[in-house]
């Protein structure tokens, strides 16, 4: 009995409990010694807490282990191959390779808005690991051992995923650069022997590790993981404008009862669902001579043709086609202008036996010309929505005042725009007399459309606006079917100097609605 009292009195002397102590009692000192080891989501509001995914990344570490040190093998043997048969070197090969049973923790995860079609993740992620990492190098005789130990990291890097496509996974590559130079801290053995104790190699080591990551992967550099085929993806842009001439015609057919034709031609490039372009209509006349000029949007000048018909107008019924013929963009050598005559074909097979039918010639001129490679640089200025990109020149009036260019305006979606009576809200786009309207997303506040429409101006848009309006439309029968939910008007001198803008707009006649407008002129 007395043995007992004296047990529980000798833990009670010498077992303590840790007392809590909030942050404001502690002095400088002891402040000093925890504030490494206190989580970004602590000091800085605009990390969040992340228990969630260090639970997630501590259950999926033992099979993340095998999976990383799969890929450290098959990109080092080619590495190591490089260097058997030299130096008397025989072999280099891992004799343990394990990243231990201590997972990275991440500190603090920031997720940062952008305006680009990317989302991007700022993780604070610290490893304290206990790996096991052995290599051996056999030279000549000698088997030499050299083991990683005591590895301790600390890095802020930046993972962009880019861009956001309609694919799953949703994003097509991977994009991670450093923030800062990270901080790496470990020991090396050889032999049993701790190397890292010899004066001065510890620092060397340290600072030529810092040097090489930070030249390699220190932001805006980063190391890029594709993760979808880029073809699976790829979104085409405009790249240029075709110029076409339609010069005349020449020995047209016969359709009229007068034995005449009143001939116009429509133009088009394939893989468009534009509507396509047409010179005026000449009137009984078998020869017309046109020299009418037309732009076209070109978003692939190795793949895309130029389909050219002439019809005769027919004031009643369904005009006749006289004749069709094609030209392959990747005929045309960029900025200079080719003439070419061609003969007229029934239709796209020319080597039809039974086609033997003259038809007529056509005579155009084409030129392509393609954008500037530094047209469309972001910049972005207002209401702290914008991201402003490093190193940008603004656009000297003498090149801006470069004649004909095209203007995208691409809608991406709107915030918090809320209807009284309905949510359905679509976007209208009123530009130099032209209407265009995206599709309607039915009941959100928060629609996302992303879609694009091109306007081909023979000058810059100089001291012009573009007005936007969000509406709803009531899906079924109503006297008050439409509803408008806010609009804006945008300034494109500003778009012609920058070459882009990428930013939200505040709708007027909205409470809080916002709408997400990327405008870019390109010329060529």
């Amino acid at each position: 009995m007395f043995l007992a009292v004296l047990v529980r009195v000798s833990k009670a002397l010498f077992v303590f409990e840790p007392v809590p102590r909030p942050l404001y009692e502690l002095d400088n000192d002891q402040l000093l010694d925890i504030l490494p080891d206190i989580p970004l989501w602590v000091k800085c509001p605009d990390y969040e807490r992340v228990d969630w995914l260090n639970k997630f990344v501590a259950d999926m570490w033992p099979y993340l282990d095998k999976a990383i040190c799969a890929q450290i093998r098959s990109a080092t043997e080619p590495m190591f191959a490089e260097y058997v048969g030299k130096y008397q070197i025989e072999a280099i090969e891992f004799d343990n390779l394990s990243l231990g049973t201590i997972p990275p923790e991440i500190h603090g995860l920031k997720v940062c808005e952008t305006n680009e079609k990317e989302l991007v993740l700022e993780p604070a992620v610290r490893w304290a690991g206990n790996p096991n990492i052995v290599l051996t190098l056999k030279l000549l005789s000698f088997r030499i051992t050299i083991q990683l130990v005591d590895l301790q990291i600390f890095m802020a890097p930046r993972i962009t995923l880019k861009p956001l496509v309609p694919t799953f996974p949703c994003f097509a590559t991977v994009a991670v650069s450093l923030l800062g130079k990270p901080d790496v801290d470990f020991g090396m053995s050889i032999l049993g022997g701790d190397i890292m104790a010899i004066p001065g190699l510890y620092q060397f080591v340290q600072k030529t590790i810092k040097r090489q990551v930070a030249s390699l992967y220190i932001w805006p550099q980063a190391l890029e993981i594709p993760i979808l085929d880029p073809a699976t993806v790829a979104v085409k842009k405009p790249v240029g404008i075709l110029h076409v001439k339609v010069v005349r015609a020449q020995k047209l057919l016969k359709k009229d009862i007068l034995g005449t034709s009143d001939p116009y031609v429509k133009l088009n490039l394939s893989g468009e669902r534009l509507p396509s372009k047409k010179t005026t209509i000449k009137k009984r006349n078998l020869n017309p001579e046109w020299n009418e000029k037309f732009k076209l949007i070109v978003k692939d000048p190795g793949s895309q043709v130029l389909q050219l018909q002439v019809f005769d107008w027919d004031k009643v019924g369904n005009h006749d086609r006289l004749g069709m013929q094609f030209v392959p963009l990747k005929f045309l050598t960029p900025y200079e202008t080719k003439e070419f005559k061609l003969d007229l074909l029934k239709h796209t097979d020319s080597y039809d036996p039974q086609d033997k039918k003259q038809r007529g010639k056509i005579v155009v001129e084409l030129m392509y010309a393609p954008f500037r490679a530094d047209s469309g640089k972001l910049d972005g200025t207002q209401d702290g929505y914008s991201r402003k990109e490093s190193g940008f020149d603004r656009t000297s009036d003498s090149e801006v005042f470069g004649g004909a260019g095209l203007l995208s305006v691409l809608i991406q979606g709107a915030e918090d725009v809320e209807g009284e009576r309905h949510n359905n809200p679509y976007a209208v786009v009123f530009f130099r007399g032209e209407t265009k309207r995206t599709k309607m997303i039915k009941r959100t506040r928060d629609p996302v459309w992303n879609e694009e429409f091109h306007y081909m101006l023979e000058e810059p848009p100089l001291n012009e606006k573009i007005h936007i309006e969000v509406m709803s439309k009531r899906t079924g029968f109503s006297f008050r079917s439409k509803e408008h939910l806010g609009n804006v008007d945008i300034n494109l001198t500003d778009v012609v100097h920058n070459g882009r803008i990428n930013q939200k707009y505040h709708l007027i006649d909205s409470k809080n609605g916002v709408i997400h407008v990327a405008i870019k002129w390109v010329t060529a």
